[in-house]
């Protein structure tokens, strides 16, 4: 792996201190602003996730014999959230695997000092281990090495993915989602780039996808899909499954926004007062580079489209928003201090919305609904929490907030089931109505091309923000079921001119990546294997023969992107159960790994206002701070990604 340099603290402006200085200039405290970085301790605490005490392993026991017959969502609301509590201790003992044991130990070193920031690269977040969750690391797993290893040649064309985008994907009409709206869809690939990303495809000796003679796939026989670009890190064990690079920071830093590299942060920024750079129209810049300036100008912008520009621009507001209600209280504080402190309460802020409005828009149970707002901020009511602090150290009573940092049984990565898991491209329509946001009257209907890639910034001048939120906010995104895949996205055209399916390109990566099959991909996760295609398609019988055709009868070769989408699953929930076994495991632990949610959520680092600033805001009053014009569609509503006000 290519070492790449990084302060241990944010870099200052020539002739900026890094914290207030008193006479002949000693430091002093920072007076509520974030504190000065701490050495590191000198030795790791014993690797590994300990072994569960006698209530836990009786509690896993009971439930897994409970669940042999009823599932967690069968049972009444308090056991259901006790079997929840207990299923994602199991998975957090049992499905956190570090690739990094596929092919040598990795080498780790302790930082010098901790910064008191979140760094430009995902460095120096962890006391023991400088490169945890850093940019140009490894995509670790949720599924036991042995079972990740990529399918042969033959295998990955077994069936073809192409066969399964046309019968099985393609959308035979649209099937909307009715109790969400269209930016649910912007925000899940929004918040899903700062996360993971394997940069751009091999394009060395692309897979080859043979064509029925039936295809209509213009013409072009075979199929060219370029591989996933390898891991540079060479493996230093025989016999070890593929690894792949994530060229984005693992952490939930909105990297999206600010980047992952140094370089590219300050491109983005003013330069004063800690902004970003934002136009007088509201708009980010163009992107500078050769032929890109249809993308804005942010930290990342591939497969960008309308969706992103708006929630983009909304962040990079909200950011500035925050340094100018920071630079009220501390009016001394120069911009590195400001940029700095901003960011962490823009990303707090955002993961926020995402754990206690996104997540339970998608998963719309009560259930669900208390078991995030439990994982955010506890049980107790909040006043508890604000007038006498945490109450111990669990996640029960104060949630994972200020709560002790745990990697429980691997380094912190995110995963390539992760990554799999948020294959929702059904969620996207093929068409948008265009509505006035004053009257709610229809202006036109654009097509997805449209509004995607070189018609990005076109897009969002011609129709303007204001319509174009409107028109998201009262527009439902796609069921994700199967026979939904938007026909946009199963002839996309690309900036560099290629056009792919991306139903095809969805099968073929995960069979690449050694995404275990549906059946061994329930049996990983604790979920009892389905036993016949009828399980399988549960209320649609419809799909019963075509699924047996396509995979010859042969169960245990369904991909898990179509058995999760086919797959019966609970009342009021937008994705299968088996797909929620990830987030189960994943979404808290993007929390509970990350210093600056658990030890470091604290006034001395945040400020007062800032967490206050966090506490206090949702996905509605962000939206109305910016954009106060959409207060009648926005009036009365209380989960900004449920359907708006039409007017």
């Amino acid at each position: 792996m290519t070492e790449t340099t990084n302060p241990t603290d944010p870099p200052k402006p020539a002739g900026a201190a890094s914290q207030p200085t008193g006479p002949a200039g000693a430091a002093v405290p920072a007076q509520g602003g974030p504190r000065a970085a701490a050495p590191a301790p000198p030795a790791p605490p014993a690797s590994g996730y300990g072994p569960p005490g006698l209530l836990e392993r009786l509690g896993s026991a009971a439930f897994a014999r409970l669940n042999r017959t009823r599932e967690w969502h069968e049972l009444p609301g308090p056991i259901a959230l006790l079997n929840l509590r207990s299923l994602r201790d199991d998975l957090r003992r049992h499905n956190l695997y570090d690739t990094y044991g596929a092919g040598g130990e990795r080498p780790r070193r302790a930082p010098a000092q901790l910064p008191p920031y979140r760094s430009y690269d995902g460095s120096g977040y962890d006391p023991y281990d400088e490169d945890m969750g850093r940019v140009g690391t490894r995509l670790d797993r949720n599924a036991p090495l042995h079972l990740v290893f990529p399918d042969s040649e033959e295998d990955l064309m077994s069936p073809s993915p192409r066969e399964i985008s046309r019968h099985l994907l393609a959308r035979r009409g649209f099937v909307p989602a009715p109790t969400l709206n269209l930016l649910a869809a912007a925000w899940i690939q929004f918040e899903n780039h700062g996360w993971a990303n394997h940069g751009d495809n091999e394009e060395a000796e692309p897979f080859s996808v043979p064509l029925a003679e039936d295809d209509d796939w213009s013409g072009r026989c075979p199929m060219r899909i370029n591989r996933t670009r390898p891991d540079p890190v060479a493996h230093t064990a025989p016999g070890v499954p593929p690894t792949y690079e994530n060229t984005v920071t693992h952490w939930w830093d909105g990297s999206q926004i600010y980047g992952s590299d140094e370089e590219r942060c300050r491109a983005l920024r003013t330069g004063e007062h800690g902004k970003l750079t934002v136009d007088e129209a509201g708009r980010l810049p163009a992107d500078p580079r050769p032929g890109r300036d249809c993308l804005d100008w942010t930290g990342m912008n591939s497969d960008y489209w309308a969706g992103l520009s708006l929630l983009h621009t909304l962040f990079a507001k909200e950011h500035n928003a925050i340094c100018d209600h920071l630079r009220s209280y501390y009016p001394t504080w120069d911009d590195e201090r400001l940029f700095h402190t901003a960011r962490l309460v823009n990303a707090a802020l955002m993961a926020k919305i995402h754990t206690v409005e996104w997540t339970p828009g998608i998963l719309d149970t009560p259930v669900l609904r208390r078991a995030m707002h439990t994982n955010w901020s506890g049980v107790l009511p909040r006043w508890v929490t604000k007038r006498f602090g945490r109450i111990g150290d669990g996640e029960m009573l104060s949630g994972i907030l200020g709560s002790p940092t745990d990697h429980h049984a691997a380094p912190f990565s995110m995963t390539e089931e992760f990554v799999s898991a948020y294959r929702l491209h059904p969620l996207i329509p093929d068409e948008l109505i265009v509505r006035d946001h004053r009257t709610g009257g229809t202006r036109t209907t654009i097509g997805f091309d449209d509004m995607q890639g070189a018609a990005t910034r076109r897009s969002v001048d011609e129709y303007g923000m204001s319509d174009l939120f409107f028109s998201f906010g009262t527009a439902h995104p796609g069921a994700l079921v199967l026979h939904n895949h938007p026909d946009a996205l199963r002839d996309l055209s690309r900036l560099t001119g290629e056009r792919i399916d991306l139903g095809t390109v969805d099968v073929l990566r995960d069979r690449e990546r050694g995404i275990p099959r549906y059946n061994a991909y329930r049996r990983m996760l604790r979920k009892r294997p389905v036993t016949s295609f009828e399980e399988l398609t549960g209320g649609h019988p419809n799909d019963t023969p075509l699924l047996r055709d396509l995979y010859e009868g042969d169960l245990e070769r369904v991909d898990t992107l179509v058995g999760n989408l086919a797959e019966p699953r609970p009342a009021g929930f937008g994705f299968s159960d088996s797909l929620f076994r990830i987030f189960i495991v994943m979404a808290s632990r993007r929390l509970k790994s990350d210093r600056f949610f658990t030890t470091d959520y604290r006034p001395e680092i945040y400020t007062a206002e800032g967490l206050e600033w966090v506490d206090r805001n949702t996905m509605v009053s962000v939206l109305l701070r910016h954009h106060p014009e959409l207060g009648p569609a926005l009036d009365g509503v209380d989960n900004a990604f449920a359907p708006w006000r039409s007017l």
